[in-house]
Protein backbone atom coordinates (compact mmCIF):
# COMPACT_ATOMS: atom_id res chain seq x y z
CA UNK A 1 0.00 0.00 0.00
CA UNK A 2 0.80 3.88 -0.62
CA UNK A 3 3.25 5.61 2.03
CA UNK A 4 0.82 7.01 4.85
CA UNK A 5 2.98 10.41 3.64
CA UNK A 6 0.57 10.20 0.67
CA UNK A 7 -2.23 9.98 2.15
CA UNK A 8 -4.85 12.99 3.55
CA UNK A 9 -8.20 11.05 5.03
CA UNK A 10 -7.29 8.36 8.04
CA UNK A 11 -10.57 6.69 7.00
CA UNK A 12 -8.81 5.38 3.66
CA UNK A 13 -5.15 4.86 4.88
CA UNK A 14 -7.32 2.16 7.56
CA UNK A 15 -9.31 0.84 5.13
CA UNK A 16 -6.17 0.31 2.66
CA UNK A 17 -4.24 -1.39 5.87
CA UNK A 18 -6.86 -4.09 6.38
CA UNK A 19 -7.14 -4.67 2.85
CA UNK A 20 -3.52 -5.48 2.55
CA UNK A 21 -3.56 -7.38 6.09
CA UNK A 22 -6.49 -9.34 4.70
CA UNK A 23 -4.47 -10.17 1.39
CA UNK A 24 -1.39 -11.65 2.71
CA UNK A 25 -3.55 -13.68 6.33
CA UNK A 26 -6.90 -14.14 7.84
CA UNK A 27 -7.09 -10.94 9.42
CA UNK A 28 -10.31 -9.71 10.61
CA UNK A 29 -11.80 -6.49 11.74
CA UNK A 30 -11.79 -8.24 15.43
CA UNK A 31 -8.20 -8.73 15.67
CA UNK A 32 -7.78 -5.14 14.39
CA UNK A 33 -9.81 -3.60 16.93
CA UNK A 34 -8.07 -6.17 19.67
CA UNK A 35 -5.15 -4.69 18.57
CA UNK A 36 -6.01 -1.15 18.94
CA UNK A 37 -7.87 -1.91 22.60
CA UNK A 38 -11.32 -1.78 21.05
CA UNK A 39 -13.95 -4.04 22.98
CA UNK A 40 -16.31 -3.90 19.34
CA UNK A 41 -15.03 -6.56 16.99
CA UNK A 42 -16.57 -3.79 14.27
CA UNK A 43 -15.43 -0.77 16.18
CA UNK A 44 -13.03 0.29 13.18
CA UNK A 45 -15.04 -1.18 10.64
CA UNK A 46 -17.37 1.27 11.40
CA UNK A 47 -15.02 4.17 12.05
CA UNK A 48 -13.48 3.56 8.17
CA UNK A 49 -17.07 3.66 7.16
CA UNK A 50 -17.36 7.29 8.83
CA UNK A 51 -20.14 5.71 10.91
CA UNK A 52 -17.66 6.45 14.60
CA UNK A 53 -14.82 8.74 14.83
CA UNK A 54 -11.84 8.62 16.55
CA UNK A 55 -10.77 10.42 19.59
CA UNK A 56 -6.64 11.19 19.46
CA UNK A 57 -5.61 8.75 22.49
CA UNK A 58 -7.95 5.97 20.34
CA UNK A 59 -5.63 7.62 17.17
CA UNK A 60 -3.06 6.74 19.18
CA UNK A 61 -3.89 3.32 19.89
CA UNK A 62 -5.03 2.50 16.25
CA UNK A 63 -1.97 3.82 14.78
CA UNK A 64 0.26 1.40 16.93
CA UNK A 65 -2.27 -1.47 15.98
CA UNK A 66 -1.03 -0.37 12.26
CA UNK A 67 2.52 -0.62 13.71
CA UNK A 68 3.27 2.88 12.67
CA UNK A 69 5.66 4.68 14.33
CA UNK A 70 7.22 7.82 15.39
CA UNK A 71 6.25 10.67 12.56
CA UNK A 72 3.91 8.22 11.08
CA UNK A 73 2.16 7.72 14.34
CA UNK A 74 2.33 11.82 14.90
CA UNK A 75 1.03 12.32 10.65
CA UNK A 76 -1.84 9.30 11.51
CA UNK A 77 -3.03 11.66 14.57
CA UNK A 78 -3.40 14.79 12.79
CA UNK A 79 -4.96 13.38 9.95
CA UNK A 80 -7.59 12.06 12.23
CA UNK A 81 -7.62 15.79 13.66
CA UNK A 82 -8.15 17.46 9.84
CA UNK A 83 -11.20 15.08 9.77
CA UNK A 84 -12.34 16.01 12.62
CA UNK A 85 -11.63 19.46 13.26
CA UNK A 86 -14.83 21.48 13.59
CA UNK A 87 -13.40 24.82 11.75
CA UNK A 88 -11.24 26.18 9.15
CA UNK A 89 -8.70 27.52 11.78
CA UNK A 90 -8.32 23.57 13.03
CA UNK A 91 -8.40 22.42 9.88
CA UNK A 92 -5.41 24.75 8.87
CA UNK A 93 -3.63 23.83 11.74
CA UNK A 94 -3.65 20.10 11.44
CA UNK A 95 -2.89 20.30 7.81
CA UNK A 96 0.14 22.55 8.35
CA UNK A 97 1.09 20.32 10.76
CA UNK A 98 0.86 16.88 8.08
CA UNK A 99 3.03 19.21 5.94
CA UNK A 100 5.45 19.86 8.65
CA UNK A 101 6.30 16.31 9.24
CA UNK A 102 6.50 15.25 5.07
CA UNK A 103 8.85 17.84 5.07
CA UNK A 104 10.64 16.84 8.34
CA UNK A 105 10.80 13.71 6.01
CA UNK A 106 12.12 14.78 3.02
CA UNK A 107 7.98 14.10 1.54
CA UNK A 108 5.62 16.12 -0.36
CA UNK A 109 2.53 16.38 0.43
CA UNK A 110 -0.56 16.60 -2.80
CA UNK A 111 -1.46 20.30 -2.36
CA UNK A 112 1.44 21.15 0.09
CA UNK A 113 2.67 24.38 -2.21
CA UNK A 114 -0.93 24.56 -3.21
CA UNK A 115 -1.73 25.43 0.35
CA UNK A 116 0.99 27.49 1.26
CA UNK A 117 0.66 29.74 -1.62
CA UNK A 118 -2.92 30.57 -0.68
CA UNK A 119 -2.81 30.36 2.96
CA UNK A 120 -0.78 33.84 3.16
CA UNK A 121 -1.38 37.08 1.37
CA UNK A 122 1.96 37.68 1.20
CA UNK A 123 3.22 35.02 -1.25
CA UNK A 124 0.44 36.30 -4.07
CA UNK A 125 1.69 39.79 -3.88
CA UNK A 126 5.14 39.19 -3.93
CA UNK A 127 5.20 36.89 -6.63
CA UNK A 128 3.79 39.80 -8.60
CA UNK A 129 5.57 42.35 -7.18
CA UNK A 130 9.58 41.30 -7.05
CA UNK A 131 9.44 41.06 -10.69
CA UNK A 132 8.29 44.45 -10.90
CA UNK A 133 11.30 45.80 -8.74
CA UNK A 134 14.54 44.23 -10.80
CA UNK A 135 16.95 44.58 -8.17
CA UNK A 136 15.19 45.11 -5.21
CA UNK A 137 16.26 43.94 -2.09
CA UNK A 138 13.74 42.48 0.83
CA UNK A 139 13.61 45.85 3.30
CA UNK A 140 12.64 47.53 -0.27
CA UNK A 141 10.22 44.97 -1.42
CA UNK A 142 8.58 45.12 2.38
CA UNK A 143 7.91 49.22 2.21
CA UNK A 144 6.57 48.39 -1.08
CA UNK A 145 3.61 45.92 0.50
CA UNK A 146 0.74 47.06 1.55
CA UNK A 147 0.20 46.61 4.51
CA UNK A 148 3.93 46.93 5.22
CA UNK A 149 5.52 44.04 6.50
CA UNK A 150 9.29 43.05 7.65
CA UNK A 151 12.17 42.16 4.83
CA UNK A 152 12.39 39.12 7.00
CA UNK A 153 8.82 37.86 6.06
CA UNK A 154 9.28 38.81 2.31
CA UNK A 155 12.91 36.79 1.99
CA UNK A 156 10.64 34.11 3.56
CA UNK A 157 8.26 34.03 1.10
CA UNK A 158 10.17 34.80 -1.77
CA UNK A 159 12.14 31.70 -0.59
CA UNK A 160 8.82 29.63 -0.74
CA UNK A 161 8.18 31.47 -3.98
CA UNK A 162 11.28 29.94 -5.79
CA UNK A 163 11.10 26.64 -4.40
CA UNK A 164 7.40 26.17 -5.63
CA UNK A 165 8.99 26.82 -9.00
CA UNK A 166 6.04 29.77 -8.82
CA UNK A 167 9.63 32.38 -9.12
CA UNK A 168 12.91 32.00 -10.52
CA UNK A 169 15.63 33.72 -9.86
CA UNK A 170 18.28 34.55 -12.33
CA UNK A 171 22.26 35.37 -11.96
CA UNK A 172 21.54 38.91 -11.04
CA UNK A 173 18.63 38.50 -8.36
CA UNK A 174 16.43 38.97 -10.37
CA UNK A 175 12.88 37.43 -10.11
CA UNK A 176 10.78 36.47 -13.37
CA UNK A 177 7.17 34.36 -12.86
CA UNK A 178 7.31 30.77 -14.67
CA UNK A 179 3.73 30.91 -15.30
CA UNK A 180 1.59 34.14 -15.48
CA UNK A 181 -1.46 33.04 -13.55
CA UNK A 182 -1.95 30.55 -10.61
CA UNK A 183 -5.59 28.97 -9.95
CA UNK A 184 -5.88 26.84 -7.11
CA UNK A 185 -7.33 24.00 -9.67
CA UNK A 186 -9.37 21.28 -8.95
CA UNK A 187 -7.83 20.65 -5.20
CA UNK A 188 -9.46 19.47 -2.45
CA UNK A 189 -7.42 21.02 0.68
CA UNK A 190 -6.48 23.97 -1.11
CA UNK A 191 -10.01 25.94 -1.16
CA UNK A 192 -9.25 25.83 2.60
CA UNK A 193 -6.63 28.32 2.45
CA UNK A 194 -8.11 30.20 -0.04
CA UNK A 195 -11.01 30.99 2.45
CA UNK A 196 -8.45 32.70 4.79
CA UNK A 197 -7.05 34.14 2.27
CA UNK A 198 -10.42 35.80 1.61
CA UNK A 199 -10.93 36.69 5.01
CA UNK A 200 -7.68 38.46 4.84
CA UNK A 201 -8.12 40.10 1.34
CA UNK A 202 -11.88 41.41 2.60
CA UNK A 203 -10.00 43.14 5.56
CA UNK A 204 -7.59 44.86 4.04
CA UNK A 205 -10.48 46.07 1.58
CA UNK A 206 -12.09 47.65 4.60
CA UNK A 207 -9.05 49.22 5.36
CA UNK A 208 -8.71 50.86 1.65
CA UNK A 209 -11.95 52.55 1.97
CA UNK A 210 -10.27 55.17 4.23
CA UNK A 211 -6.68 54.56 3.90
CA UNK A 212 -6.43 54.76 0.07
CA UNK A 213 -7.81 57.73 -2.06
CA UNK A 214 -10.85 57.27 -4.19
CA UNK A 215 -9.24 57.84 -7.62
CA UNK A 216 -6.94 55.24 -6.88
CA UNK A 217 -9.36 52.49 -5.72
CA UNK A 218 -12.72 51.52 -7.17
CA UNK A 219 -15.74 49.61 -4.73
CA UNK A 220 -19.54 49.38 -6.21
CA UNK A 221 -22.24 47.38 -5.26
CA UNK A 222 -25.86 46.03 -5.95
CA UNK A 223 -28.78 44.89 -3.64
CA UNK A 224 -31.02 42.55 -5.74
CA UNK A 225 -33.62 39.94 -5.84
CA UNK A 226 -32.97 36.71 -7.90
CA UNK A 227 -33.97 33.59 -8.37
CA UNK A 228 -31.40 30.39 -7.77
CA UNK A 229 -31.62 30.22 -11.65
CA UNK A 230 -30.84 33.66 -11.88
CA UNK A 231 -28.24 33.29 -9.50
CA UNK A 232 -26.50 30.51 -11.59
CA UNK A 233 -26.36 32.57 -14.90
CA UNK A 234 -24.50 35.84 -12.52
CA UNK A 235 -21.66 33.42 -11.24
CA UNK A 236 -21.52 32.54 -14.92
CA UNK A 237 -21.24 36.03 -15.91
CA UNK A 238 -18.67 36.53 -12.88
CA UNK A 239 -16.39 33.58 -14.34
CA UNK A 240 -16.08 35.27 -17.69
CA UNK A 241 -15.69 38.55 -16.41
CA UNK A 242 -12.47 37.28 -14.24
CA UNK A 243 -11.14 36.15 -17.82
CA UNK A 244 -11.55 38.83 -19.28
CA UNK A 245 -9.65 40.61 -16.55
CA UNK A 246 -6.76 38.31 -16.57
CA UNK A 247 -6.89 38.62 -20.11
CA UNK A 248 -6.41 42.62 -19.69
CA UNK A 249 -3.64 42.23 -17.01
CA UNK A 250 -1.74 39.76 -18.42
CA UNK A 251 -1.78 41.60 -21.83
CA UNK A 252 1.21 43.74 -21.67
CA UNK A 253 4.72 42.29 -19.25
CA UNK A 254 5.24 45.56 -17.43
CA UNK A 255 3.92 46.11 -13.95
CA UNK A 256 3.67 49.57 -12.38
CA UNK A 257 1.14 48.42 -9.23
CA UNK A 258 -0.17 45.05 -7.11
CA UNK A 259 -3.71 45.19 -7.13
CA UNK A 260 -6.20 42.79 -5.27
CA UNK A 261 -9.59 41.93 -7.35
CA UNK A 262 -12.58 40.74 -4.90
CA UNK A 263 -15.62 39.49 -6.43
CA UNK A 264 -18.16 38.72 -3.77
CA UNK A 265 -21.69 37.60 -4.29
CA UNK A 266 -23.57 36.80 -1.14
CA UNK A 267 -27.04 36.11 0.22
CA UNK A 268 -28.35 38.94 2.48
CA UNK A 269 -31.73 37.09 3.40
CA UNK A 270 -32.64 33.48 4.77
CA UNK A 271 -33.42 30.68 1.99
CA UNK A 272 -37.01 30.35 4.04
CA UNK A 273 -37.98 33.94 2.94
CA UNK A 274 -40.54 32.80 0.37
CA UNK A 275 -40.92 28.91 1.83
CA UNK A 276 -44.69 28.37 2.91
CA UNK A 277 -45.08 25.25 5.74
Amino acid sequence: MKDILEYRDYRQYIVDYYADRKAKSAFSWQEFATAAGFSSPVYLKYVSEGRFNLSEEAAIRTARAMHLADFECDFFVEMVKFDHAKNDTEKRAAFSKMISIADANKAKILEGESFRFFEDWKNPVLRELAPAMPGAKPLALAHACRPEVSAAEVSESLNFLVKADLLKKDKDGNYEQTDKVVTTGPMEVTPLAVRGMHRQMGEFALDAIEGVPQDERHFSGLTIGITREAYQEIVQKIAEFRKEIIAIATRESATDEVYRLNVQFFPMTNKSLNKKD
